[in-house]
C-alpha cells in the first residue's frame, strides 16, 4: 500500500473515531463540553498523517457530526468549532512535521502551539458569527468557552496524546524522527 493510501485510510478512521468518541461524554453534555472528545482525533490525524489530513478532517467532523447525529448544532458552535478543529489539525502537523526532532518535546510544542491558535480561531469565528457587543461574544464567554470550561480537556489532551504517540513510537509504528531519520526503538532485553 502506498504512503498516500495508507494517509487516507488512517485519516478515515481518524475520523470515525471523531464521529464516535462523543457518545462516551454525550449523555452529560456537561462532561463532553469539558473534556473535548471531537478534538483527540483531529490532533492525532495532524501529527500522524500530517497537517493536509489533519486540516480536513477537523474541517468535516463537526459538520458530518451534525448530519449523521444532530450534534452539534450548526450555528453558532458548529460553525465556529469546523474552524477551530481545523486549524488544530492543520497546525499541530505543521509544526510537528516541520520539527527538526520529533519526540515528546516536539509534540507538546505543537499540541500547545494548535491550542493557542484553535483557540483563538474560535473565538473570531464567534465574533464573526455572533457580533460584538453585550449581546454579541463577549470577552466573558471568550474565556469561559476557550479556557475556563475546557481545562480537564486540555490536561486530557496534554497527557493523552503525547502518551499514545510514545505507545505508536515503542511498536514501531509512528516512529519519532531525528533530522528527518527514524530513531530506533530500543528493545528492553
Amino acid at each position: 500500500m502506498n504512503k498516500s493510501t495508507k494517509m487516507l485510510c488512517y485519516a478515515a478512521m481518524f475520523l470515525a473515531l471523531g464521529l464516535i468518541l462523543p457518545f462516551f461524554t454525550g449523555q452529560v453534555p456537561q462532561i463532553g463540553n469539558m473534556l473535548l472528545p471531537m478534538h483527540i482525533p483531529v490532533f492525532l490525524c495532524g501529527l500522524i498523517c500530517g497537517w493536509q489530513y489533519g486540516l480536513a478532517v477537523g474541517l468535516i467532523l463537526p459538520l458530518l457530526r451534525y448530519m449523521l447525529f444532530g450534534m452539534p448544532p450548526p450555528f453558532p458552535v458548529g460553525f465556529a468549532m469546523t474552524f477551530e478543529l481545523a486549524a488544530y489539525g492543520a497546525v499541530a502537523g505543521w509544526i510537528y512535521s516541520h520539527s527538526r526532532w520529533q519526540c515528546v518535546i516536539s509534540l507538546y510544542r505543537a499540541i500547545i502551539a494548535a491550542m493557542l491558535i484553535g483557540r483563538a480561531v474560535w473565538g473570531l469565528v464567534e465574533v464573526i458569527l455572533l457580533g460584538f457587543g453585550s449581546s454579541g461574544f463577549t470577552w466573558q464567554m471568550f474565556m469561559a468557552g476557550a479556557l475556563l470550561n475546557a481545562i480537564p480537556g486540555i490536561i486530557l489532551q496534554l497527557i493523552l496524546l503525547p502518551g499514545i504517540m510514545l505507545a505508536l513510537h515503542r511498536t514501531g509504528l509512528v516512529p519519532f524522527k531525528k533530522d528527518g531519520q527514524p530513531v530506533l526503538v530500543k528493545s528492553g532485553n
